[in-house]
């Protein structure tokens, strides 16, 4: 017999077959009923026992956790809640699970004991589907680009460039910490380190992307990023993933057609493939939400949030523009918001990122034409304005429930300009000369976003703490596992 799994038995028709299957034990109810489950679906199948079959120190040992080996007959089941179970003719214990010491007995537990047993939280309902969306997610994301010509390219991790211009990096270095090599005038020479000069853990792949993009048109970035933010937020961690396409040829309107695309496209796919796991977040949430004042309740559903961005097209509107709608509008008026809205220029909180999108146009927005001081350098310039404010060719996608979800921008391909801002911002041409070169050999329009891949899984999984979406969260004082 071949081994199935779970998801594979619970969607046969009840037709008697003999099965093998290996899982872990969640519930033991009677000395007769095992719920099992080996990952592949968030639903349980039924395994019967008749217990005079067997011997009791066998059964003793069938434990919440414990790994077994059963092979039985896949029979319609007799009971509610499931339409096949087995009848159990062979049990192994392939792995014992001290009742008295493991920690994911079934009952409830807090997030926060969850992830100080981070190894084991996956063995509960929503772990297990928030990681398998993640990984659902994940495939989305490069289906999507594979399918679209891009190229998947894979961007350095340590750089001696920081992309964001943030200074908040995490220093690469092999040098004694207590007796560095020092120059002359007291500072560390790191002439002497393991790559002869200043390293970090990247931040972006953004600018080794553009080099790419412009050679093979069409480039995407998919991997680790880092940030030492001493940051304890619920949005925060100082290792998270980044998606980042560039394109060349591509001017802001084509990268808002891209972005928007794309975002559909993933979220789409999950709501095909995880329907089970989304519906039982969706439920997990609701029940939540009954513990809150009713202000503080969110107007749609998990699953009704994920369509919302699907089925609306998403509403492009200059920052100009919200800025005047901002100012305004009712909270801003009555001193509702944390963050009051009095001039052009202000750089939007998530509060007001939100009321544009569930109150104000009631769809996804797109904001572009952002102020340049509050951006970038890479972001392209625009002439100025009626008024002389000088805005850049940047934009930002905003969802429901989260707030900006996409960043980027049309890049600044005119050397000259570019230039200037680097020197406005005392950014060294000599450590970005490769990037500067793009500008002089067959400069061309170009344009990227960047997405952080945990803010994509937080938003389709409803999970509200960034640490419950990756496996093993990196913040501040915290690096276990």
């Amino acid at each position: 017999m071949t081994s199935k799994t779970v998801a594979q038995l619970l969607s046969q028709d009840g037709t008697l077959q003999d099965v093998t299957l290996k899982g872990w034990v969640r519930t033991f109810r009677n000395d007769r009923f095992i719920a099992l489950n080996d990952g592949s679906t968030i639903n349980n199948i039924q395994c019967v026992v008749n217990s005079e079959n067997f011997n009791e120190a066998l059964l003793k040992r069938v434990t919440t956790g414990a790994a077994v080996h059963v092979t039985g007959e896949l029979v319609e089941s007799q009971g509610k809640g499931q339409s096949v179970e087995i009848v159990v003719k062979t049990l192994e214990i392939l792995g014992d699970s001290d009742p008295e010491t493991y920690p994911i007995q079934p009952k409830k537990h807090s997030f926060e004991f969850l992830r100080e047993n981070a190894h084991l939280r996956t063995r509960t309902n929503t772990f297990s589907a928030v990681m398998r969306l993640r990984s659902s997610l994940s495939f989305a994301v490069h289906k999507y680009f594979n399918e679209n010509g891009f190229n998947y390219m894979h961007t350095p991790i340590v750089t001696g460039s920081d992309a964001e211009g943030a200074g908040e990096m995490f220093k690469v270095t092999t040098l004694d910490a207590k007796n560095p090599p020092l120059n002359d005038d007291g500072s560390v020479n790191y002439k002497e380190d393991f790559f002869g000069k200043e390293t970090n853990l990247t931040v972006s792949g953004q600018l080794e992307a553009e080099t790419y993009a412009m050679s093979l048109g069409k480039v995407y970035t998919f991997g680790p990023t880092f940030r030492a933010e001493n940051s304890n937020t619920t949005r925060h961690l100082a290792e998270f993933w980044m998606i980042e396409p560039e394109v060349a040829f591509m001017d802001l309107a084509g990268n808002m057609d891209l972005a928007e695309d794309f975002m559909k496209s993933v979220l789409s796919y999950v709501l095909e493939k995880n329907s089970e796991d989304l519906e039982f977040l969706e439920n997990r949430l609701l029940q939540e939400e009954k513990s809150k004042p009713q202000a503080e309740r969110s107007d749609m559903s998990l699953i009704e949030k994920i369509k919302f961005v699907v089925d609306n097209n998403f509403k492009r509107v200059s920052y100009t523009e919200a800025i005047d709608i901002l100012r305004n509008c009712k909270p801003n008026k009555k001193k509702k918001f944390k963050y009051i809205i009095e001039e052009w220029g202000a750089d939007l909180q998530s509060e007001h990122e939100r009321f544009l999108v569930e109150k104000h146009f009631k769809c996804p927005v797109i904001l572009f034409d952002y102020p340049a001081n509050i951006k970038a350098f890479y972001m392209r310039l625009n002439e100025p304005d009626s008024e002389g404010r000088e805005t850049v060719r940047a934009m930002d996608i905003l969802f429901p429930g989260i707030g900006e979800m996409v960043g980027g921008s049309q890049r600044e391909e005119r050397l000259d300009v570019l230039k200037e801002k680097m020197k406005a911002l005392d950014i060294s041409e000599e450590e970005l000369w490769w990037y500067l070169d793009l500008r002089k050999y067959g400069t061309a329009v170009h344009s990227g976003f960047g997405l952080g891949f945990e803010r994509l899984v937080m938003f389709a999984t409803g999970m509200g703490n960034i640490r419950d979406v990756i496996p093993y969260p990196r913040t501040p004082q915290n690096a276990e596992f």
